[in-house]
């Protein structure tokens, strides 16, 4: 039942080059910066990685767009990373531009055991007509397009058909967790990490403070041990580096 392993390093190891890996997070709040460095130094290369986004320039996913490690990124935003954007639109890198909502239920539903769902989300467009572009050539062409979805009719209103996803690995960071892999996040931290914890196959947790089976308030947990197989327990500088992606302030009354 002990899940804790010893390094970073190890809980990665067996990340492959072409793995699929859902990653939690919103902008640089709650992404699992030590496991992201972890694999960036594996080596793993090929990766498809699901997250909201890709972080920004030089740090959380970015390091490893910057040296290009992912061939694809299933993302509902691109903004905040130039890096992205531009291995996007100069044909580098596949990426399938997901509704937010609809991305955190593709990855709930696949930690569910549901195959997939519909939705009204997309209707009319060319999320459910296909066509959006996932793939350009250097030249700016569209090489890949995304399909078009089914659609069918509830209650007199149409809605599209999402599948869900399970990733190979899920990669997340919590603020409190046990050795048995029960997992709390703290406010706005909590974001996409339940998500990406329940559709991986094999989910690795970093934790800002571990503690010991029965200390956490069982009311209070948000990702049970069941969908956490690793638990990296981090140490006081790691859990205090945390990134501010836009600094907004304003003077004082």
């Amino acid at each position: 039942m002990d899940k804790v392993v010893s390094s970073a390093a190890d809980a990665v190891a067996d990340i492959a080059s072409g793995s699929t890996v859902a990653v939690g997070g919103f902008g640089l709040c709650g992404i699992p910066s030590v496991l992201i460095g972890a694999l960036h130094a594996s080596g793993a290369t090929d990766l498809e990685a699901v997250s909201n986004n890709a972080g920004v320039d030089g740090w959380g996913l970015g390091i490893l767009l910057a040296d290009g490690r992912l061939r694809r990124m299933v993302a509902s935003y691109v903004g905040e990373n130039k890096e992205f954007a531009r291995q996007y639109l100069s044909g580098e890198l596949e990426v399938e531009l997901t509704p937010q909502g609809t991305l955190a239920e593709r990855m709930r539903a696949g930690g569910s055991g549901i195959a997939a769902f519909f939705t009204r989300t997309g209707v009319g467009t060319q999320v459910a007509e296909g066509g959006l572009p996932w793939r350009y050539d250097t030249e700016g062409n569209v090489t890949v397009a995304s399909p078009p979805k089914q659609t069918q009719v509830f209650g007199g209103l149409e809605h599209v058909l999402e599948e869900a996803i399970v990733a190979d690995f899920g990669l997340v960071r919590a603020w409190r967790g046990d050795r048995h892999g029960n997992l709390v996040y703290r406010d706005s931290a909590r974001n996409f990490n339940p998500l990406a914890a329940m559709c991986g196959r094999v989910t690795i947790a970093e934790v800002e403070e571990l503690v010991e089976p029965g200390e956490l308030d069982p009311n209070l947990v948000h990702t049970p041990g069941a969908f956490v197989q690793r638990v990296v327990e981090l140490t006081p500088e790691q859990a205090a580096d945390k990134r501010i992606e836009k600094r907004t302030v304003r003077s004082r009354a």
